[in-house]
């Protein structure tokens, strides 16, 4: 199986593909041969904020948790140098 990304391309009344030299080749695909092509449309950042309405936490409370996570491990090993 060969993934590629394409770009739609209006033709006529329809929308149409190309399937570069390559992959065709890669592929054997020929004239007039049914294929079989699984469409994944690609997602927008953009697209996906606001989805998750139950996360609201801003982005500093993120970035103060981190922040704590990283203290906690530097106290850690201090800590554990002060030991030895």
């Amino acid at each position: 199986m060969v993934e590629i990304q394409a770009k739609t391309r209006k033709w006529g009344s329809s929308i149409g593909v190309v399937i570069p030299k390559e992959v065709v080749e890669e592929a054997g695909i020929r004239p007039n041969e049914k294929i079989v092509i699984e469409i994944k449309k690609r997602v927008k950042v953009k697209d996906v904020f606001g989805m998750f309405p139950e996360w609201k936490r801003s982005t500093q409370e993120i970035k103060d948790e981190i922040r704590a996570g990283w203290e906690s491990a530097s106290d850690i090993l201090a800590e554990e140098k002060s030991k030895k």
